[in-house]
């Protein structure tokens, strides 16, 4: 069975889909096989894979409801190894369609089990709540990565991030894990940053990766060109960073694996 990481924080615009499609790519490169789920209704993973979100094929909100088998929702990127589920508009309406579903909290963890068996990883991107469909993420993951925004408002949120993590896992996912939280939209040259950095490392210790995601123009970029930061430029700060970050990821990977 794959290891299924969930990208997630109550916050929006903190890296999550970025670190998720660039992660992914890092993963693939090193010779995994990796499937991306786009949970989000914006579809913002899809995007800046390039994907048509428009056409008729069925997506993420099709397997969460059970309409449609999740390898028929499996679109494979021009990156060998890396395919991935998109996202539809309609996930905005999956909260109400979920209620009246048994068991509603363990719809995608039943959809993945059942046919993602060829993968070794599966990464799913959450939206920016703590909705339903940001829960049915939780209770399907075997571990949790924190983007965290370097500025004040960000961690505001994280400590309820953490308490709802803790309530998923007692409830819900006993094995559910918080893998750990990394910096992003890293300025080494602002205060704040410094600020943020010194009050996440002290809270969470090791938890936090050592590799953080610079401010990086490219990262910025690459969406518009339906590709991740690692294809658009392989050579600038931010795609060394996620490869660096992918790095950690995978040895903490081994050491969850082995406990």
């Amino acid at each position: 069975m794959p290891r299924i990481l969930a990208i997630a924080n109550r916050k929006g615009g903190v890296g999550k889909t970025t670190t998720t499609i660039n992660v992914a790519t890092a993963m693939a490169a090193a010779g995994k096989k990796v499937l991306v789920v786009d949970l989000d209704p914006q579809g913002n993973a899809s995007t800046s894979m390039g994907v048509d979100k428009k056409g008729s094929m069925p997506s993420s909100y099709d397997v969460l409801l059970g309409n449609a088998r999740l390898t028929d929702a499996v679109v494979w990127t021009e990156i060998p190894g890396f395919s991935i589920v998109p996202s539809s508009p309609d996930l905005a309406a999956a909260e109400i369609e979920l209620v009246d579903i048994e068991k509603r909290e363990y719809a995608l963890r039943k959809a993945l089990n059942k046919e993602a068996v060829n993968y070794d990883y599966i990464l799913i991107d959450c939206p920016p709540s703590l909705s339903l469909i940001t829960i049915n993420a939780l209770v399907a993951a075997d571990a949790v990565i924190v983007p965290l925004q370097c500025e004040f408002l960000a961690l505001e949120g994280i400590s309820d991030l953490i308490r709802n993590i803790n309530t998923i896992k007692k409830n819900f996912n006993p094995k559910l894990a918080l893998q750990g939280v990394v910096l992003t939209m890293y300025d080494k040259r602002n205060n704040l940053t410094q600020m943020v950095e010194d009050d996440v490392r002290h809270f969470f210790g090791k938890k936090v990766y050592d590799t953080v995601i610079p401010r990086n123009v490219r990262i910025s970029e690459a969406p518009s060109h339906g590709k991740p930061v690692l294809l658009y430029d392989f050579k600038c700060p931010g795609s060394q960073a996620y490869i660096g970050l992918t790095k950690e990821v995978l040895k903490r990977e081994r050491e969850l694996v082995a406990c």
